[in-house]
């Protein structure tokens, strides 16, 4: 029996790749489980197994409570003067333990045994995968194809250890037989599933710079590095690449002598198709790569909206988008901006449509004939910046002078004062409209026309007939009569929630 213990526990630490220690203690697990059911199961059994010999021993043992805790369960808890009357030595916490002889296993010990040592031999393999594969998280991995199951890929890497690529992990359309070599991204190692999980991913940005990492030795040595990444898996890439030694030209090193390294991570990836650009400190310079092969003709930022107007000519313009808007989505990922594109005829239109209206709020606001408005709104787009941009900068402008200039600067100031006043007006009388702006579509110019009509709260909004609404607010019938049922919603709730009340 001792022989074939250790036989055991060395068959079974070789096969599964597990310590000999982790084995002996899943062997006195099961040991103790099947003396316990010889015996009592509620019994608590230790099982010491001598490393050397493959002998055992048994033993009954009860744990010691502190002094005047009561015992509640004697079978095995011990009060500390008992345990003390036979081990002067013990303290609170440790175990009184006395010898258990050992019967023969019966069948169904013998089985709980056998469970037991699965178990523990399970979570020995969980710990060595994890304690292995740790520090790989993050790396690439290569398998060959084991296996696949409802489009999970099982692959057996070069360790031995099985990793699965889930199916919304695996490029799309992406056909693999078993057998094949493939390359993954080691995202993750899940230790929630039934076994140990190496999770393995063949879409996730991070395996195209890892691949790029592999093929281009300029990047593993940190002459060139990869500053931006972004992907639609098994089509198209784009890659911005740039060097930090001035000799080298980083879109030809990741290139490669007639497209070799660019290819062999092409063909690594299902054929996807990767554009290699050039990294710029400069934002507008690097949309403008980022755009390739579209040539931009012309760039508008807002970083109100974190957004980027780029403007191509009309026959560039499906080549700007791409298919499905594939070009201009990985170019915003690839910048971290949302790039909208337009055409160069658009884009004129839009601006000559936004000079006309600041040229109409010029001569509004200012005071100023049609040429003056149009000369301002050539440079300036607000009326702020009339009233405070240095006088200096407001003298470039063709026709200015520093007389005229004042008066400018003053009737903006005047303007925008009285935009104050006429907004804190505004506030002060929407202060009135009490539950009014609650109703859902009411905008506040409409709230303030209420007002003027001496109706203050959505209850007297409520009772106003369609018609009546429709000729106070000067919209039409159908919106006048959503604006009333909206209002009178309450009504309709109030009696629901009496009714619940007495059901209650």
């Amino acid at each position: 029996m001792s022989k074939d213990l250790l036989e055991v526990v060395d068959a079974v630490a070789n096969e599964k790749g597990v310590e000999r220690e982790a084995v002996f203690t899943a062997l006195e697990t099961a040991l103790a489980a099947a003396v316990r059911r010889s015996y009592d199961d509620r019994l608590d059994v230790r099982v010491g197994l001598d490393r050397t010999s493959g002998t055992y021993e048994a033993y009954r043992r009860w744990l010691v409570l502190p002094e005047g805790q009561e015992l509640l369960d004697p079978e095995i808890e011990a009060a500390l003067e008992d345990a003390r009357a036979k081990r002067p030595d013990l303290q609170p916490g440790d175990y009184l333990e006395e010898p258990l002889p050992v019967r023969n296993f019966g069948r169904i010990a013998a089985q709980a045994a056998k469970q037991v040592i699965l178990h523990k031999v399970r979570e020995a393999e969980r710990s060595q995968l994890v304690r292995v594969y740790k520090d790989r998280v993050g790396q690439l991995v290569t398998g060959t194809v084991k296996r696949v199951e409802r489009g999970n890929v099982y692959l057996e890497l070069n360790t031995g250890a099985e990793a699965i690529v889930p199916r919304n992990e695996m490029i799309p359309r992406q056909r693999v037989n078993l057998g094949d070599r493939l390359r993954g991204y080691l995202k993750a190692i899940d230790t929630e599933a039934r076994g140990p999980q190496l999770i393995v991913s063949r879409t996730d940005t991070q395996l195209l710079i890892e691949l790029f990492r592999l093929e281009v030795p300029e990047i593993a040595q940190g002459i060139i590095e990869i500053r931006a990444a972004a992907r639609d898996p098994g089509q198209r890439a784009k890659i911005a690449v740039v060097s930090h030694d001035p000799r080298i030209e980083p879109e030809g090193a990741c290139i490669g002598m007639r497209g070799s390294r660019v290819q062999a991570v092409t063909n690594e990836l299902a054929g996807e198709r990767i554009d290699i650009i050039a990294w710029d400190e400069s934002l507008p310079q690097f949309v403008i790569n980022a755009m390739k092969p579209a040539e931009v003709r012309k760039l508008t930022l807002d970083d109100e909206t974190h957004s980027i107007e780029v403007a191509v000519d009309e026959d560039r313009l499906s080549l700007a988008i791409g298919r499905g808007g594939q070009n201009v989505r990985l170019a915003s990922l690839l910048t971290g901006w949302q790039i909208n594109v337009i055409s160069v005829e658009q884009s004129e239109e839009r601006q000559r449509q936004e000079l006309e209206e600041m040229q109409k709020v010029f001569m509004a606001q200012l005071n100023v004939d049609e040429d003056l408005a149009g000369a301002l709104s050539e440079y300036l787009t607000t009326v702020e910046e009339v009233a405070y941009l240095p006088a200096t900068e407001l003298l470039k402008i063709p026709g200015l002078d520093e007389t005229l200039v004042e008066q400018l600067r003053g009737r903006a100031r005047d303007a925008l004062l009285t935009q104050a006043i006429a907004q804190q007006e505004e506030e002060t009388r929407l202060a009135q409209a009490g539950d009014l702006l609650e109703v859902d579509g009411l905008g506040r110019a409409e709230a303030l026309r209420l007002l003027d009509h001496d109706i203050k709260g959505r209850e007297e909004l409520a009772e106003l007939a369609a018609d009546e609404l429709a000729e106070i607010l000067g919209v039409s019938a159908e919106r006048a009569a959503a604006l009333v049922m909206a209002a009178r919603a309450v009504w309709f709730e109030a009696p629901a929630t009496a009714g619940e009340g007495e059901q209650a």
